[in-house]
């Protein structure tokens, strides 16, 4: 390197000569040297910097393009940036003494990064032998595709479950928190609730979604995260719908029927304390829909929603009711039962020869099909159809499940006289239980309309379909029939049941009825001198062998059950039990009021 001098001696001499200062001229050099030197620095810290820019650029760069590959291999849903927005929070459901029937649980899902697995064939075998339902041999092939990063094992698992996988020791197997459904009661009140699964997932988030029941009408009501802390209160209580599934279960199992359903409700403000369907399920591990046969062989089926039947004589309650309330007859007015009843080339009779002549109590107490069926005609079909729809029999029950929207009644094609007389008597027209309930409600709470809710708060009497007077005879009738009629197996001390029994002939699909298959109901109420609520019990198919042989009607098997749930639930809903005289003189009186 050529360095300059800083006292150069040609410009030094002729600077004294010319009579200057040589000093200046080795300031003015020194300068020149720094600042020369200066640059050189500058331009060689310029050059680092840009060369660093540029390596962080292309790891940017490096990082972007990984990413995105990672995008494009997993799952939709399942990459990490993503489950922030997932939320897995849903509110709690209670019922109405505040017990809770469904709340959250926090566990945690099992997922493997194929990239960071050692032995991906052992982990396969020892997943397989911790979980029944999981195919090793295709979770091998999953593990060992060069093509997959990512694969989802199980949505939740077990805290025994989650230690075991652990105890494998492979750190390919990732475990992700989050939020499953829980249902602390089991199958208690199933049908109600109807259960929830998993929406949009992620492998640190789950979105909670319900699929039927009341989890699936107020799906977005639970997960509204401005109500999440705010707990959705039922009508249900958990004590006495423990209480009517015991003695639902135990009936059907004595007596060897295909199912069963049971309805408690106000029958003022239509609240539904007990809603129960046999068979049912738990919840927690909600069954797949059925795939092949009939819907109602499923224990998804709601039997009080959805069963739509031909429920038989408790039916013949509204055609009394109507006559009454329109004054073509008394409660004492005598109706012609002379049996077999010929009508064009059908004939309708009796289950026995009540006689020439009954009273209309009688009619109801000992269940006369030909004495019904000439009333209908005297009031006429078209004013028989205006009532039940006056009733609600005409259309589905909107309560808040989500079963209901696809359910409705069966109706006849052409509602013609014979149509009315054969509906008269509960043929010829399907109606679910909880329909069965409400139309009871109306004829024992004063003749108010109510509308079946699931809601706590939400229930509440509508429009008068019948007097006060009509009621009150209703009432009376219904007394009649368990304390010396079809329903006496009903009859418990101190509590004044009333009610109706039906047995109905179940359908053949391909047309026309079994001969030795029956619905068996019991439509009732208690306390019968102030109704307060109404009792719905059917089952399906059952049959009473104590005897020497088979009863299949309502009065030998739904009686019975009914019975033995208001022995029990009674006391629980703080009813005290009174002589059965005090209870028989207050419906006397109040026949005799309304009179």
């Amino acid at each position: 390197m050529i360095r300059t001098p800083l006292r150069p001696l040609a410009r030094i001499l002729q600077a004294r000569a010319q009579g200057e200062n040589p000093d200046h001229i080795e300031r003015e050099n020194l300068r020149l040297r720094v600042e020369a030197a200066r640059e050189k620095s500058r331009k060689r810290a310029e050059s680092r910097l840009l060369v660093m820019a540029m390596l962080f650029l292309g790891g940017f760069v490096l990082i972007g393009a990984q990413m995105a590959l990672q995008a494009a291999t997993e799952p939709m849903q399942v990459q990490r940036g993503a489950v922030e927005a997932i939320s897995s929070e849903r509110a709690e459901i209670l019922d109405r003494q505040g017990r809770i029937l469904a709340t959250n649980l926090t566990t945690h899902a099992l997922y493997a990064e194929t990239r960071h697995m050692i032995d991906p064939v052992r982990a396969a075998q020892e997943l397989g032998r911790i979980f029944d339902d999981v195919d090793a041999a295709q979770l091998e092939r999953q593990f060992t595709d060069p093509n997959r990063r990512f694969v989802w094992v199980r949505p939740r698992l077990s805290p025994e479950q989650r230690q075991a996988v652990h105890d494998i020791g492979e750190p390919g197997l990732m475990f992700g928190p989050r939020k499953m459904r829980l249902y602390p009661n089991g199958s208690l009140a199933a049908h109600v609730l109807g259960g929830a699964s998993f929406g949009e997932q992620g492998v640190r988030a789950a979105e909670i979604i319900g699929v039927a029941g009341v989890e699936h009408h107020y799906d977005e009501r639970l997960r509204d995260p401005a109500l999440v802390d705010q707990p959705l209160s039922l009508t249900i209580d958990l004590t006495l719908q423990a209480v009517v599934t015991e003695v639902l279960s135990s009936g059907v199992r004595m007596l060897n029927a295909r199912g069963a359903s049971a309805v408690l409700m106000d029958s003022r403000s239509g609240e539904v304390l007990v809603l129960a369907s046999l068979p049912d399920f738990d919840p927690n591990l909600r069954p797949p829909p059925p795939t092949e046969g009939e819907p109602a062989d499923s224990v998804l089926f709601n039997r009080a929603v959805q069963g739509y039947y031909e429920l038989g004589s408790v039916m013949k309650s509204f055609t009394v009711a109507q006559a009454l309330d329109e004054g073509m007859i008394t409660p004492e007015t005598m109706l012609d039962t002379r049996t077999p009843m010929q009508v064009g080339r059908f004939r309708i009779s009796d289950f026995r020869n009540y006689g020439p002549q009954l009273s209309t109590t009688d009619v109801i107490v000992r269940s006369s099909n030909v004495a019904t069926a000439r009333l209908a005609q005297r009031i006429g079909a078209e004013s028989q159809r205006a009532f039940l729809d006056q009733l609600g029999f005409l259309e589905g029950v909107p309560i808040e499940l989500a079963e209901t929207r696809r359910a409705r009644p069966l109706l006849p094609g052409n509602w013609s006289e014979l149509s009315a007389m054969t509906i008269s008597y509960g043929h010829g027209l399907s109606t679910s239980p909880l329909q069965l309930a409400s139309g009871y409600a109306t004829l024992v709470n004063g003749g108010y309309r109510v509308q079946p809710t699931l809601e706590k708060g939400q229930g509440g009497m509508g429009a008068r379909v019948i007097s006060e007077r009509t009621s009150a005879q209703l009432r009376y009738m219904l007394h009649q029939v368990v304390e010396r009629g079809t329903a006496s197996f009903a009859r418990i001390p101190g509590y004044g049941v009333g009610g109706k029994t039906g047995s109905a002939d179940k359908p053949r699909s391909t047309g026309g009825y079994y001969e030795n298959k029956v619905l068996a109901t019991f439509a009732g109420a208690f306390p019968m001198d102030d109704p307060r609520y109404v009792l719905i019990v059917t089952l399906d198919e059952p049959v009473d062998t104590t005897g020497s042989e088979a009863r299949r009607t309502a009065g030998w098997t739904a009686v019975p059950v009914a019975g033995e749930i208001v022995r029990r639930v009674a006391p629980l809903m703080g009813l005290e039990p009174r002589p059965v005289a005090e209870i028989d003189l207050a419906v006397r009186n109040a026949l005799t009021a309304a009179r």
